[in-house]
């Protein structure tokens, strides 16, 4: 299986404006910018991006997780906090927070905990990253 995403980048980097698109036209043409990146003006970012790809990757992941134990979610909530530092002169982003909480009727919290650490090591976008990834889930 291959996905693709694209970009498209005009001007420098403080100025320029930049569109990013999915083959599945889920994002097409969004905005971009050294503004939407590193101010607060409205668009999206590569970090945004990365977060939502973690979490929609994590609530999937720990759905294959609890069916392996026979068990279903009636809802899983995740959100990745994706931090962008500065080191070593560059960028990059050295952390990842996931922020989980989950209704799952007939679930014990051990068994909660259990499945939520091996998805955060086992999701295919926590495999991608080397950044530091902390996690915090909640039973509700």
């Amino acid at each position: 299986m291959k996905r693709t995403g694209s970009a498209i980048w005009k001007g420098d980097l403080k100025t320029g404006k930049g569109h990013v698109s999915t083959e599945s036209g889920a994002l097409k043409d969004n905005a971009y910018g050294f503004n939407t990146r590193f101010e607060d003006t409205p668009g999206t970012n590569p970090e945004e991006l990365v977060g939502a790809a973690h979490a929609s990757c994590y609530a999937m992941a720990m759905s294959l997780g609890l069916g392996e134990k026979d068990l279903k979610a009636d809802e899983i909530n995740a959100k990745a906090d994706v931090t962008l530092s500065e080191v070593d002169g560059g960028f990059a982003v050295t952390k990842v927070h996931l922020d989980v909480s989950a209704k799952i009727p007939g679930i014990s919290e051990a068994d909660f905990q259990e499945v939520a650490e091996a998805t955060k090591k086992n999701c295919p976008i926590s495999k991608l990253l080397t950044a530091d990834i902390t996690l915090d889930a909640k039973l509700l």
